[in-house]
C-alpha cells in the first residue's frame, strides 16, 4: 500500500450501547484510522417505519422494554469492526460491500442494520474528517423544512397527519430560514394557546402536538400561525405535509382516528387534493400507503407539475424501490434516511440515482434522534436540495440547524442556499 492508503487504513473499531433523542438505546461506534483521525457516531431509529426497511436488532427481554441493543453492539465489536480492520476508510463502496456480504441478507437482519450502519457512518466520519467539499465551486446548502405541527407516531396520536411543516421558499440564506421558521413555530404556539389549545406539548421532533377534533384545524392553525409571525404564507413560507399513511391504512383504505372517518382510496386522493387547492402547500409527504402504488402515481399525475410528491415509507431509501417509482412516475421526490437502507453507499446511491432521473432529494433525519451532525454533512456533500431534520427545539435538532448555521459562515466556504425553483410559490 501506499502511503495515502495506509494513513486512512482502519485500525481501530470500538461500539456500545447508547440512547437516542426519546431515550431508547442504539447503537454508536468509534473509528479510528493510522493517521489518528476519529469518526464517532450515535446511529438513529424511527418510529414510524415503514415495512421495506432494514431491520434493527434488538434484544427483546425485559431490559429496556425490549429495546436494548446489546446484540447489535457485540456484533460491531465482535464481527463487524474486527472484520473491517485493515481496509481503506477512502474507499467507502468496498467497505459498504463488504459489512453487506458479512451480514448476507437484504434487509440486513442477521447482523442488525443499527449494527451495520453504526460502522459504515463511523468509517465515513472518519474518512471524511469534517471536510464538507474539496471543490472550487460555490457550496450549495439545503433549503430546510421546519416541523411546526405534529400528530400520529409523533405525537401520540393528537391529529392522524404525522408533521405539518413550513418550507422557507422565501428565505436569501440559511440564517433568515431558520429564524423564519422560529418566528412561526412561536406564533403558532402563541395562537393555539390563545384558542386554549395543549400546545405546549412537545412531539418526538420537537414539533407542537395540540389536540384537535380534525386534521383540517391544523392547517388552520399552521395558515394562522404563519400570518400570525407577520410572514406571507405561500411567498416568504409554504407548507408541507408528511401524512405518513401508511399508519392510517386499514383493510382496503384510511382510517382518519381523530375523526373517526374512513376512507377508500379515492375519497382520501379527493381530500389531500382539496387540501393542496385550499391552503399554501408545496410538499406532501406519504399520501398513500407503501403498496398503494395506483393512488400514488395519480396524485403525481394530477399535482406534480406544481407540487413535490416524497416517497419516505414507499422507497425507504432502496434503489430499487425509487426505480420503480420512477418507471412508474409514482412520485417526484424522494426522502433520504441512511439508517432505512444500512450504508452510507447504499443511500449515496439513492441520492445520485434521483438527480440523474430529475427527482429531488430531501435528506431526513428520524424521530428518535442524536446530537450527531454527520447527516447535514451528507446533505450538502450530496448537494441534496432540502434538508429535514424536526423543529427548532431540542438539542438533537437545533445541532443539525447549527451545523448548517455554522457552514453558511465558515470564511473558507463559498455557500449559498439552494432553493429548489421548482417548488413553485402559490
Amino acid at each position: 500500500m501506499n502511503q495515502a492508503i495506509d494513513a486512512s487504513v482502519v485500525t481501530s473499531v470500538r461500539a456500545w450501547e447508547a440512547l437516542d433523542s426519546r431515550g431508547r438505546p442504539t447503537v454508536a461506534c468509534a473509528v479510528e484510522l493510522a493517521d489518528g483521525r476519529c469518526g464517532r457516531v450515535v446511529v438513529p431509529s424511527g418510529a414510524s417505519t415503514g415495512t421495506y426497511e432494514a431491520v434493527e436488532l434488538r434484544d427483546g427481554g425485559p431490559r429496556y422494554g425490549g429495546y436494548g441493543v446489546r446484540k447489535a453492539v457485540a456484533n460491531v465489536n465482535a464481527v463487524l469492526g474486527p472484520a473491517v480492520i485493515g481496509r481503506d476508510a477512502a474507499d467507502q463502496r468496498d467497505v459498504d460491500t463488504y459489512l453487506r456480504d458479512l451480514d448476507g441478507t437484504d434487509t440486513l437482519s442477521r447482523l442488525g442494520a443499527n449494527a451495520v450502519l453504526a460502522v459504515s457512518l463511523a468509517v465515513w466520519s472518519a474518512a471524511s474528517d469534517g471536510t464538507i467539499s474539496e471543490s472550487t465551486q460555490p457550496v450549495g446548502l439545503p433549503l430546510p423544512m421546519f416541523n411546526i405541527i405534529s400528530g400520529g407516531a409523533h405525537a401520540r396520536g393528537g391529529i392522524d397527519v404525522q408533521d405539518l411543516l413550513v418550507i422557507p421558499i422565501g428565505a436569501q440564506s440559511v440564517a433568515d430560514a431558520v429564524e423564519w421558521g422560529w418566528r412561526v413555530r412561536r406564533a403558532t404556539e402563541e395562537v393555539a394557546s390563545a384558542r386554549g389549545l395543549t400546545a405546549g406539548l412537545v412531539a418526538d421532533e420537537g414539533g407542537l402536538g395540540p389536540v384537535l377534533r380534525k386534521n383540517r384545524d391544523a392547517l388552520n392553525l399552521l395558515v394562522d400561525g404563519i400570518q400570525a409571525s407577520g410572514l406571507a404564507p405561500g411567498v416568504d413560507v409554504a407548507m408541507a405535509i408528511d401524512v405518513a399513511a401508511t399508519q392510517l391504512a386499514d383493510d382496503d383504505g384510511y382510517w382518519l382516528r381523530c375523526e373517526d372517518r374512513r376512507l377508500d382510496p379515492q375519497e382520501w386522493l379527493a381530500v389531500l387534493l382539496e387540501w393542496i387547492d385550499a391552503y399554501p402547500i408545496c410538499s406532501v409527504e406519504d399520501p398513500f400507503s407503501d403498496d398503494d402504488w395506483e393512488s400514488w402515481a395519480e396524485l403525481t399525475k394530477a399535482v406534480g407539475d406544481r407540487i413535490q410528491i416524497i416517497g419516505d415509507d414507499l422507497f425507504v431509501t432502496h434503489h430499487a424501490r425509487l426505480e420503480r417509482g420512477i418507471a412508474e412516475q409514482a412520485a417526484n421526490s424522494v426522502l433520504v434516511k441512511p439508517n432505512q437502507v444500512g450504508t452510507v453507499t447504499d443511500a449515496a446511491t439513492v441520492v445520485e440515482t434521483a438527480h440523474a432521473h430529475g427527482v429531488r432529494t430531501v435528506v431526513s433525519a428520524r424521530s428518535g434522534d442524536t446530537e450527531d451532525v454527520w447527516l447535514t454533512d451528507l446533505a450538502v456533500r450530496w448537494q441534496a436540495g432540502q434538508l429535514k431534520v424536526g423543529s427548532l427545539t431540542r438539542s438533537e435538532r437545533t445541532a443539525k440547524w447549527n451545523r448548517l448555521l455554522e457552514l453558511e459562515a465558515d470564511p473558507d466556504i463559498d455557500t449559498a442556499l439552494r432553493r429548489w425553483e421548482t417548488i413553485q410559490r402559490r
